[in-house]
């Protein structure tokens, strides 16, 4: 069995999909993660000691020791950069990409990967990049040559999300979560993780340790593919 994660910056496989990666190795399932960008235009967290100019290099460094810690076989880097999160994109960033190149990216890595389980956050928090990446990976299952039994997209649901910035209406709306997963097993793995991206400030520090705990002991996703069909909630995604 084997899962592949796709993401748009170093840092979103452990802030966001942290935990379903964790959760996936210790079942045994071996895991890949693609990477659209390095993270170029991250702002730096104070006290870490890296410039702008050398920001790429540090954060896939980052990327490839927080993949480590969470058990991930390989990282796959796709090549574009950074886009921000205003402001005119590059032409070689990921949001003036064509979503027909960017998907043809991912392509290549899942005929290369062969994945079961495809996951891609949803790209509903209003970031560019987490759209563009999204839309690609959703476009790539369709084309691949042996596309994977099942695609995911991870959410942040509205009830967490939605309740802590104090608007109801962000995040994804919690009727179309078809997938939780009760991750709690693996928080100290997942905060080591975080702390591998030492350039970045975490969204959890400043939580509560409640709300850290909303955030962080359970991962909500929506699954595309197969078109969800109704019925009860699934519980895992690597059934024994």
């Amino acid at each position: 069995m084997k899962m592949l994660v796709v993401v748009a910056h170093p840092d979103d496989e452990t802030f966001g999909c942290g935990s379903v990666l964790a959760h996936a190795a210790a079942r045994g399932v071996e895991t890949v993660v693609a990477c659209a960008t390095r993270g170029e235009l991250g702002e730096i967290a104070p006290g870490s000691g890296a410039q702008p100019a050398d920001l790429g290099d540090v954060r896939e460094a980052e990327l490839r020791a927080a993949a480590q810690e969470l058990g991930v076989a390989r990282v796959v880097m796709l090549g574009w950069r950074d886009s921000g999160v205003d402001g005119a994109a590059a032409a070689d960033s990921l949001a003036a990409a064509a979503t027909d190149d960017v998907a043809a990216a991912i392509v290549k890595v899942l005929d290369d990967e062969r994945p079961d389980v495809v996951v891609t956050p949803d790209g509903l928090d209003g970031h560019r990049d987490h759209a563009a990446i999204a839309r690609a990976t959703l476009q790539a299952v369709r084309e691949a040559s042996t596309p994977p039994a099942r695609t995911y997209v991870w959410c942040l649901p509205q009830s967490v999300l939605g309740a802590y910035v104090g608007d109801p209406s962000v995040g994804t709306p919690d009727d179309t979560i078809t997938t939780v997963l009760d991750t709690t097993e693996h928080l100290d793995r997942r905060w080591r993780a975080i702390r591998k991206h030492a350039t970045q400030v975490p969204p959890f520090d400043v939580m509560s340790t409640a709300q850290q705990e909303l955030f962080l002991t359970a991962d909500h996703l929506r699954r595309v593919e197969p078109a969800w069909t109704g019925g009860p909630i699934e519980r895992e995604l690597f059934p024994a």
